[in-house]
C-alpha cells in the first residue's frame, strides 16, 4: 500500500512542477496527477533507453518529472 501511495504522490508532485516547468502547461489538478503518474512511466522508459539510472526518492521524482514534461509537450503540441 505505502508504494501506491507513494507513487501518487510523487505523480502530483512531478505533475505539478511539470505544470509549471512548461509555460503555458497545465491542464489542472487531476490532469496534472495523472500526467506525472504517466511521466513517471515514460520518464522511466526514455532513461532506460539511455542507460540513465537515478536511485532514491529524489532519482523518482527527476524520472517523473522528465516524462511528465515529454508527456505535456506532446499535448500541447495538439493542443495547437
Amino acid at each position: 500500500m505505502e508504494g501506491i501511495i507513494g507513487s501518487i504522490i510523487i505523480g502530483i508532485l512531478a505533475g505539478f512542477a511539470a505544470g509549471k516547468l512548461m509555460r503555458g502547461g497545465g491542464f489542472g489538478c487531476l490532469f496534472n496527477l495523472l500526467l506525472g503518474i504517466f511521466g513517471g512511466l515514460v520518464g522511466g522508459w526514455l532513461f532506460s533507453l539511455l542507460n540513465i539510472e537515478w536511485g532514491g526518492l529524489i532519482g523518482q521524482l527527476g524520472t517523473a518529472i522528465v516524462g511528465a514534461v515529454v508527456i505535456l509537450w506532446i499535448a500541447n503540441r495538439f493542443k495547437k
